[in-house]
């Protein structure tokens, strides 16, 4: 049995969306229809987690992200939307698909069928999605969405020199010099990056290994990191305490 939620504000959507699914799969029990952030909120708080979870972005007092960032869910979800604008920032909810509205029987079944193939692939000999969920659940960047003003910019995270808190508000500085500002923290971040790609110098600092030119001493017992971009002002102090994992990060071991 498959136990699914959908977190829809639209009627006639909500019809199509369950006649398509009842079609496609056998066994399925629609454990929630949710209409707006608040209930959804409500309902995460109380209810044990779905098998898989269909989800309009724009509701009709919010945005569906609101209801993850209150409650974390393991289940994957499938987003539904009639705007693409969020379709980076969806991937950071356990999003394995978006679709644009009006959706179609196809849409939903290659989606289902991409649902299928993570499940068998990641599922362990009981059966259980912990591997998958483990994969979804923290994924590694590849853009991010930064503002600049008032705008909204996807942004390669290949192309960051570093983020940076000041006053708690994360920034970032990219190839081009320019710096932007991330609406996250750095301990979120981090875990969110690749750590093969990036380093937390400090409490102030995540850096980009392929920015570091060098290393030296610093203060004895410090090190103190040289960028190969210069004219940048900021200072990436490694502790004492960090610096021998910092050695073994930048050399790759």
């Amino acid at each position: 049995m498959l136990n699914v939620v959908i977190i829809e504000d639209e009627t006639p959507a909500i019809e199509k969306l369950k006649g398509i699914l009842s079609e496609l799969v056998t066994e399925i029990n629609f454990a929630a229809i949710i209409t707006s952030v608040k209930e959804g909120i409500e309902y995460f708080s109380h209810y044990s987690k779905p098998d898989l979870i269909f989800c309009d972005i724009h509701l009709t007092d919010g945005l569906s992200f609101e209801i993850f960032n209150s409650f974390q869910t393991d289940a994957p979800v499938i987003f539904t939307t009639a705007y693409d604008e969020f379709i980076m920032k969806a991937f950071d909810y356990n999003g394995i698909d978006y679709l644009l509205k009006p959706v179609s029987r196809q849409e939903v079944s290659k989606a289902y069928q991409k649902y299928k193939s993570l499940q068998q692939h990641f599922s362990s000999s009981s059966g259980k999605l912990s591997n998958l969920l483990e994969y979804l659940g923290a994924p590694k960047k590849s853009r991010i969405i930064v503002k600049k003003g008032v705008e909204n910019i996807a942004l390669k995270i290949e192309d960051v020199i570093l983020f940076y808190t000041e006053n708690k508000i994360v920034y970032l500085i990219d190839k081009q010099k320019s710096k932007y500002i991330y609406d996250r923290n750095l301990s979120i971040l981090e875990s969110e990056l690749d750590p093969t790609l990036f380093f937390r110098a400090n409490r102030k600092y995540i850096v980009n290994i392929n920015f570091i030119k060098s290393y030296k001493a610093f203060e004895k017992v410090k090190l103190i990191v040289e960028l190969t971009i210069t004219d940048i002002p900021h200072q990436i102090i490694i502790s004492q305490e960090t610096a021998p994992q910092f050695k073994k990060w930048l050399a790759g071991v």
